[in-house]
């Protein structure tokens, strides 16, 4: 008998949590090539290969937001990621499809984000509190987040 495949949690619509950040004024969606010292980057971060050829987000007066995955155990986590003047302003998670390490969604974690950015090393300016019994989907985060703090970075500079 197969047991059934357990249903993604919504927390917020992507669409949803872009009209949150821009205030209802949702800027058309630019593109990141994944190539390059882009494509480079991301594998540091990931520690493996980015799929895909491009890398969507927003962009609007200095402040970007990526919409971006990574498998937490074995199912993606789908976050939602502002970033203004190269700091973290907001953490959410959007779609959670885990069995387990749902406790990421809450504010007591994805705050600790909020004002966070990279050092020379592209790690994160401070140290993120895990969650016990939810350590692959905190690692998760952790790399999302610091692939848009890498990616914001690129995209200011012009990459």
């Amino acid at each position: 008998m197969a047991l059934p495949a357990k249903a993604a949690d919504v927390f917020l619509e992507p669409s949803a949590f872009l009209a949150e950040v821009f205030e209802g004024e949702v800027p058309s969606p630019s593109f990141l090539w994944l190539k390059g010292e882009v494509k480079e980057v991301a594998k540091e971060i990931l520690d493996r290969e980015v799929g895909g050829l491009r890398q969507r987000y927003w962009r609007a007066d200095g402040h970007t937001v990526w919409i971006v995955e990574e498998i937490g155990k074995t199912q993606p986590i789908t976050t939602g990621i502002s970033i203004r003047d190269g700091k973290v302003e907001r953490v959410q998670i959007l779609i959670y499809r885990e069995s387990h390490g749902w406790e990421v969604r809450y504010p007591f974690f994805t705050d600790q984000f909020q004002g966070m950015t990279l050092d020379a090393e592209r790690e994160t300016s401070s140290r993120v509190d895990g969650i016990s019994g939810a350590t692959l989907s905190v690692r998760a985060i952790v790399r999302l987040v610091r692939l848009s703090l890498a990616y914001d970075q690129l995209v200011q500079s012009g990459a």
